[in-house]
């Protein structure tokens, strides 16, 4: 029988698979209907989602548990523009995802208005490269787009695929282009002089952030700090690259004033700054300026040059976090640092100010769930108060053990990131927090996780208010106004998607759901009722 002939969508299908990837999501048009099957035929699942959006936060919650590139998929135009604020965040967060779109034939389109628009100048300034594909060079994209999406600081990569070019014969695959090796310092003064640095320390400090988790430095980071005794704060999406139990884990920083309050002196008496991957997209204005580099010694690490001004370093070295740990402690003798305490009260300081022991409220919920459920736990947590007090809570053993949004900080993403985590890891436990306002944008995925039999815990802080916005409100005493709605039942929500439903009021009653929810056969929504202005004084 003589081999059926490749079409262009399936030779970008075949090179998706051969990169690692067994997940796509979406909503399909006419103009996609190749695509999907192409993508089916190769290996690739494709689930149906809602919403654009929401499908394309189901492919990152894959990207972080299998560390491939996500795949989304949108027909053209309303479909495409639906997966806008998605790729966005893949931007700002530095997620390696391919957008696939459909859109109408060229020559179609210079007479033909209905839907049109071109995909291409709507994605480019939120992508790393924007594609419109050809049949004969169809492997040579998905080959550069893969590449694109995944090095240096990754992010999304938007292929548009004319509708009779996904149908039209194309050539074999192409030989793939090889990962680069990872980058280290180069030998010099440079090199010689942070070693000097390092060595002098007495009192150094490092703060760990993106890159370094994109570039799995966590073992490197780990000798590093144990060798030269070297503690560490750590962006939101950084959290447990070095488990949080370590003694000389600061914990996260990015968006609590209240945590600043005690990390930000701790800085400020640094003699030696060592920015490990740090990105600052994730951080407040607070952090911005912090040192002055002509007063402190600052040795910034990052993916790439720093053109986003948030800080500057004496010494500015383009490579990878773990090879330049690694050069820069050739040599270096091991000395004592914060030899008067300054750590353990720190750790102590923050403690006390993020309590475990309040009766109920926001941090009685965060804890109770970080208590019954296992260590094992991988938790998504969607934008507002409760995400910053989350962040400072909830302690971190694993890479990637707390997703979330810090970039972009966009509203809705913590269902649709989870259910990409069960879809990714079905016997993991997982759980979602979300507000009440960004829970109720998401809901219809509950019928997805219902169909996909999906396990996921949805935890809902329900307060009937945009409880961040209403106390920045309340700050510049202005009048409450655009914050408040109605309360729902959001327990009826789970149950009336094919779900399990509870409605926790205490801590008693969020233990009992919690226990229960661990051995449903299916999905779970706990509502964990909490008071108006709960988070004063807590962020």
């Amino acid at each position: 029988m003589p081999q059926e002939q490749l079409r262009a969508a399936d030779v970008l299908a075949q090179r998706l698979y051969q990169a690692g990837c067994r997940h796509a999501f979406g909503m399909p048009g006419g103009e996609v209907l190749t695509l999907v099957d192409a993508l089916t035929r190769a290996g690739i699942a494709f689930t149906l989602a809602k919403h654009e959006n929401n499908a394309g936060f189901m492919a990152e919650g894959v990207y972080h548990r299998t560390g491939v590139p996500g795949i989304l998929v949108a027909t053209v135009g309303p479909g495409a523009m639906n997966a806008v604020n998605v790729i966005a965040n893949a931007e700002q967060d530095r997620v390696p995802m391919i957008l696939l779109t459909g859109c109408v034939d060229e020559d179609e389109a210079l007479s033909y208005t209905h839907q049109v628009l071109d995909h291409q100048k709507v994605f480019a300034p939120i992508t790393k490269a924007t594609f419109r594909m050809t049949a004969a060079g169809a492997g040579t994209l998905a080959d550069k787009a893969i590449a694109i999406a995944t090095e240096a600081r990754p992010g999304p990569v938007h292929i548009d695929v004319p509708i009779s070019v996904a149908d039209a014969p194309a050539v074999p695959l192409p030989r793939h282009r090889p990962a680069a090796s990872a980058v280290a310092p180069a030998p010099g003064p440079d090199l010689d002089r942070a070693r000097g640095w390092l060595a002098s320390a007495e009192r150094p400090i490092m703060i760990v952030g993106l890159d370094a988790m994109n570039q799995n430095a966590g073992d490197d980071l780990r000798r590093f700090i144990d060798t030269h005794n070297v503690p560490f704060i750590t962006t939101y999406k950084a959290k447990g690259l070095i488990p949080e139990t370590h003694p000389l884990c600061l914990g996260g920083a990015g968006l609590s004033p209240l945590a600043d309050r005690h990390l930000l002196p701790l800085v400020r008496a640094a003699d030696l700054i060592l920015c490990a991957g740090y990105d600052p997209i994730e951080m407040r204005t607070g952090w911005r300026d912090v040192w002055d580099p002509d007063a402190v010694n600052v040795i910034d690490i990052s993916a790439v040059p720093n053109h986003h001004y948030m800080h500057q370093a004496g010494l500015n070295f383009i490579a990878d976090t773990g090879p330049s740990l690694r050069a820069l402690s050739e040599g270096v003798a091991p000395r004592p640092t914060w030899e008067q305490g300054q750590i353990a009260a720190t750790r102590s300081a923050l403690a006390t100010a993020f309590p475990v022991d309040e009766n109920w409220g926001p941090a009685a919920v965060i804890d109770a769930c970080r208590t019954h459920l296992p260590d094992t736990t991988l938790a998504t947590v969607d934008s507002g108060a409760h995400r910053i007090l989350l962040s400072q809570m909830w302690q971190t053993y694993e890479p990637r053990g707390l997703m979330q949004s810090s970039g972009l900080c966009t509203m809705g993403c913590a269902v649709p990131l989870a259910m990409g985590v069960s879809v990714a890891e079905p016997d993991r436990p997982v759980v979602s927090f979300s507000g009440d306002a960004g829970f109720l944008m998401v809901a219809g995925e509950l019928a997805t996780a219902a169909e996909l039999g999906l396990k996921t815990i949805f935890v809902v802080f329900v307060d009937s208010s945009l409880a961040l916005i209403e106390l920045k409100q309340r700050q510049r005493q202005m009048a409450n106004a655009g914050v408040d709605f109605a309360t729902h039942d959001f327990a009826a929500i789970g149950r009336a998607f094919g779900g399990q439903g509870h409605t926790a009021t205490n801590r008693d009653e969020l233990a009992t759901a919690l226990q229960a929810a661990q051995s449903a056969d299916g999905f779970t929504v706990i509502a964990a009722v909490i008071e108006r202005n709960a988070y004063d004084g807590r962020i």
